[in-house]
Formats: structure tokens, C-alpha cells, sequence
């Protein structure tokens, strides 16, 4: 622990005992009091716990989290930080991919479920690597959010699926028409044509008509006017 006067406590007594030249050397101790105060806290400045928040983002930095900003709560973005050190050496691995949607969702329920495996020579399958994750939760951030965190994390080639407490959130179908290079179906469009096709073929609304052999139409049979006649015609 440093003394208050360290550098006054350091004069000889005979130079302690001038009152000019002790005031004068505690002017340059006032002034290296904030450089000496730097120094000793030099290793807290990389420490997540105690480090001003600003710092805290700047460590982010380094490990390659591109996603804590300030709009976080203080308390989040230490825990990010802290946590994403551990996860750093498993990135792109389902271990690694779980822990931070665990981070993400804090501490939520994960399941993470690849395509991945090993196979013979030759029998790999063609098709690219793809993920299912289920998480119980978005946590602190949002869905366009999280969607981003983990195309980041994932492998570049693998696709995903991504369900939030039990509902399907990625791909939407313009992300999947986009992958598949097929348009999306509107939901109107899509149960419109499963009630045609349960209803069957229909008949036309018009029959075509007949037509004779020399090549014209037959007209339409008309009605034959009525052949009652009045009271008064009768008797007449």
C-alpha cells in the first residue's frame, strides 16, 4: 500500500524541513499521484469484472464479439465478455454453439442437433452440413438479433433452422425461396389450392356446343312459347 507522501516521505530531513522546497515537491507528487493511480490499476483494465464499461466493449472487441453494444444492460455485457472467453476455443462446434445460445438466452433450455458425423470414404452425404436449434427463449436480445449471432457462429456452408419456444422462426419462406431458388407461396395462395384439391376436378360452367357436320354451331334450343290462350279468346 502506497503512503499519501510518498515522494515528500523520500526528501532528506534537511530538505523536508524547508517549507518552500516541501511544498514545492508536493506539487510533482500531486500531478504523478494520477499517473502512479493508472499504474496500479493497469490490471484491472483487462478485467471484466471491475473494468469501466467502455473497456468491457473493447475486450469484445478483441475476442471477436462484434454484437455488445451500450444499449446492453452493464451486468450483460460482463457476462458476455467473461463467458464468450470460455466459448472462443469451441467456436463452430456444437459444443460452442450450445453454450452461447445458453449465453444467449440466459441460461435457457438448448438443444442443438447437426448433420454432421463420420462417415467412410465415399459415403459422406452430398448435401450441406445442417443445424436445428431449439432454444426456449430469445433472452436479452431480439430475433433478427440472434439470427445474425448465429450466422456468424455456424460454419458458412452449414444452413440452419432456428425455433423459438416451440414456434419456427428461421428460415422465413423469402430465406428459404432465396436457398432454394423457388418463389414463396403466400398462406392465402397455399390454402386456396389444398381446398381446390380437396374438392376434386369441378365441371366447366359452360358445356361447348354441338356442331353440325357442315361445320356451324347448333344454336341453343329455346323455350316454346306457352299455348294457352285467354278466357276471352276462347269464347271469342
Amino acid at each position: 500500500m502506497r503512503r499519501d507522501d510518498w515522494l515528500t516521505h523520500q526528501l532528506p530531513v534537511g530538505m523536508a524541513e524547508d517549507d518552500f522546497l516541501f511544498r514545492f515537491v508536493s506539487i510533482f507528487q500531486n500531478l504523478a499521484d494520477t499517473v502512479v493511480h493508472q499504474i496500479d490499476t493497469l490490471p484491472y483494465m483487462v478485467d471484466a469484472n471491475v473494468a469501466p464499461t467502455p473497456m468491457v466493449r473493447e475486450m469484445a472487441e478483441w475476442i471477436g464479439v462484434n454484437w455488445v453494444d451500450s444499449s446492453m444492460d452493464d451486468r450483460v455485457q460482463r457476462a458476455i465478455v467473461l463467458e464468450y472467453a470460455q466459448i472462443i476455443q469451441w467456436r463452430g462446434t456444437k459444443r460452442g454453439l450450445r453454450r452461447l445460445l445458453r449465453l444467449l438466452s440466459n441460461g435457457g433450455a438448448v438443444e442443438v442437433r447437426d448433420s454432421g458425423g463420420i462417415f467412410p470414404e465415399g459415403e459422406a452425404p452430398h448435401a450441406p452440413p445442417h443445424i436445428r436449434l431449439d432454444m426456449e427463449s430469445a433472452g436479452w436480445g431480439s430475433i433478427d438479433d440472434l439470427i445474425r449471432i448465429i450466422r456468424q457462429e455456424i460454419p458458412a456452408n452449414a444452413t440452419f433452422d432456428l425455433w423459438v419456444g416451440g414456434e419456427h422462426i428461421w428460415p422465413t419462406p423469402e430465406a428459404r425461396a432465396a436457398r432454394t431458388g423457388q418463389r414463396p407461396v403466400a398462406a392465402g395462395a397455399r390454402i386456396a389450392s389444398a381446398t381446390a384439391a380437396s374438392k376434386g376436378p369441378t365441371a366447366p360452367d359452360h358445356q361447348p356446343r354441338p356442331a353440325d357436320p357442315d361445320g356451324r354451331i347448333t344454336p341453343p334450343a329455346t323455350r316454346p312459347e306457352s299455348t294457352e290462350t285467354s278466357t276471352e279468346e276462347n269464347g271469342a
